[in-house]
């Protein structure tokens, strides 16, 4: 029983979608994302494809620097380790690719406690540093290990879905966007178990988490594996999109990619995650458009690689100096003035 916005019952608070206007616009999106590839063209399908990639492994990136509060410079690493996994098992064993795409999990999330075990000691700064080493390690094994063929790179054939060839946007969409949607569906009912509880807990307090009985090394160890499972079947999937890993197409980079993505959409927030990295998926795409209007625009091509690299660090300033919360905070207050209209002063 509900009145007004107030619940009455640990069952009406803990429900995922509180309202019949929320289950309501849920419908409307799984219409229009079914609908979508349909009306879309091409360019549009493969950036719709590549920004669900990027909201898998934003929205594990939330899990462990959000919701746990372990900041972390080592996404991209865990998304080759899923990646090499992936094209590893594909091109030498032939294994189905779902099932590739789960191994490719799993590898990343052992990678992810290896390197989660300095967290027990260190925060902050420090476990950044420590990740951002544990990147350039997996980069040195992705080009001097002989099984991942080097700088060379892995080149891969589509995958397959009952005899079906996964080989254009379209038919990627169907595989790449439903698995997404499933990590999010993880992401936001974890949040409402015992375990994402005390990762909350953890990132609040951790040394009164600690007293309350929350033991840390065990949920910060979870909160990386996790964190680096999803990264990892981002991973895959950016593998079977792309369809050639090298270590060069995970550099160091790409993590501060994601983590301007949440720190712009909202930390600790699974809207943030969505929000943030469609938002800088789409940065370059605006940057290229930007540039093809100005005279001249194929010659200053050559530049748009450092401009993104400085307009993602003015974002993440930005966002942290104008709006802290970030894009999940704006939608909030937008909500809430629609709540209150027209009645608003």
């Amino acid at each position: 029983m509900r009145i007004g916005t107030l619940k009455q019952s640990y069952v009406a608070d803990a429900a995922l979608f509180d309202s019949r206007t929320q289950k309501v616009w849920l419908a409307v999106a799984g219409a229009l994302l079914l609908l979508f590839p349909f009306m879309a063209s091409d360019y549009w399908l493969y950036l719709a494809c590549l920004v669900s990639i990027n909201v898998a492994s934003a929205t594990g990136l939330n899990i462990l620097t959000g919701y746990t509060g372990l900041v972390s410079l080592g996404q991209a690493a865990f998304m080759g380790l899923g990646a090499y996994t992936v094209a590893i098992l594909e091109t030498r064993l032939g294994t189905p690719f779902l099932l590739n795409l789960l191994a490719g999990g799993i590898v990343a999330m052992l990678g992810g406690l290896v390197v989660g075990i300095p967290s027990l000691r260190v925060k902050g700064l420090y476990l950044a540093i420590a990740t951002i080493a544990a990147s350039f390690i997996a980069h040195f094994l992705f080009a001097n290990l002989a099984f991942t063929d080097g700088t060379t790179g892995i080149s891969m054939p589509p995958a397959k879905f009952f005899g079906v060839p996964l080989d254009t946007s379209f038919r990627l969409y169907w595989v790449i966007v439903p698995i997404t949607l499933l990590l999010l569906l993880g992401a936001a009912n974890l949040f409402r178990t015992r375990i994402g509880r005390a990762f909350i807990a953890i990132r609040d307090r951790d040394i009164s988490a600690e007293v309350l009985g929350i033991p840390l090394l065990r949920y910060k160890l979870l909160s990386f594996g996790l964190s680096s499972f999803y990264a990892g079947v981002a991973g895959g999937l950016w593998a079977y999109f792309f369809r050639v890993v090298t270590p060069e197409s995970f550099p160091l980079l790409m993590s501060i990619f994601f983590l301007a993505a949440i720190i712009v959409g909202g930390m600790g927030s699974i809207l943030g995650g969505i929000l943030g990295a469609a938002f800088m998926t789409m940065v370059p795409e605006l940057l290229k458009l930007v540039v093809d209007l100005l005279p001249g625009g194929s010659e200053l091509t050559v530049f748009l690689s450092p401009v993104r690299t400085i307009v993602f660090g003015l974002l993440i300033i930005g966002f942290l100096v104008f709006e802290p919360l970030g894009l999940a905070e704006v939608w909030r207050r937008i909500r809430r003035f629609f709540h209150l209209w027209p009645f608003r002063n």
